[in-house]
């Protein structure tokens, strides 16, 4: 349940308006999805809870899908250098162990360079999501959009 609920007020401190959650059940699905629905509503955000990744690609047709994964990672990224596309979904997994091999192959398996193992999808967002974030203020900034 924390994890989802740490994810929502992560994900909607940043500005970002929607957050998908796939795979909830046990607790996370009886106290994390209210708690997350009331912090995507006063943020004006929305949470849209779905079976599996399948249905999210199926459903918001992303221009890019970035799972975030340290045991199938093809590529290391560097934070300050990644700069996925406007439309993109990020995958992270809350859940343990960490994505599966054909889970992985549903979008570019990514990790973040520099890191020796996996530490956790708030730490492994938080990175990502600011990087993303400042990226598209200074786009905006310079008055240029993607």
């Amino acid at each position: 349940m924390q994890k989802l609920v740490d994810m929502a007020r992560l994900v909607y401190s940043m500005g970002f308006k929607v957050l998908v959650a796939t795979r909830v059940y046990g607790a996370a699905a009886q106290s994390g999805v209210p708690e997350a629905t009331r912090i995507a509503l006063k943020h004006g955000g929305s949470l849209l809870v779905l079976q599996d990744i399948d249905d999210a690609i199926d459903l918001l047709k992303p221009r890019s899908v970035y799972i975030v994964t340290s045991d199938y990672a093809e590529r290391k990224v560097n934070p300050e250098e990644f700069n996925p596309d406007d439309g993109s979904l990020l995958a992270f997994n809350g859940g343990e162990p960490d994505f599966t091999l054909e889970e992985a192959r549903k979008g570019q398996p990514i990790y973040l360079a520099g890191l020796e193992q996996r530490i956790g999808p708030i730490a492994e967002a938080s990175i990502l999501l600011y990087s993303v974030k400042r990226r598209t203020e200074r786009r905006h900034a310079e008055g240029g959009e993607r």
